[in-house]
């Protein structure tokens, strides 16, 4: 769409990139709510702390970290989720 020249051209652009960063954001947290769907049937599943386990609790960490610093999630949200995972992981009997 080519934008005319106007008052509201700065508004149309915004709407259009806001669009944009809308389904970049709800593409990660899907897959952040993915993967922690998958630890959690992970940990019901299995007792023990071995390296898949590990692996897989680093990798949600790094994608939650990612997103706080992309401002796609709050900062005190990523802390919470992170502090909940590694609670249901490391305290299983």
């Amino acid at each position: 769409m080519k934008l005319k020249t106007g008052r509201h051209t700065s508004a149309i652009k915004e709407t259009r990139k806001s669009k944009k960063r809308n389904k970049i954001n709800m593409i990660i947290k899907n897959r952040i709510k993915t993967l922690i769907k998958k630890i959690k049937e992970y940990v019901k599943d299995n007792n023990d702390n071995n390296k898949v386990g590990l692996e897989k609790l680093s990798d949600i960490f790094s994608k939650l970290d990612r997103a706080s610093k992309k401002n796609v999630l709050h900062n005190n949200t990523v802390s919470k989720q992170k502090a909940k995972l590694a609670k249901l992981f490391y305290n299983r009997k």
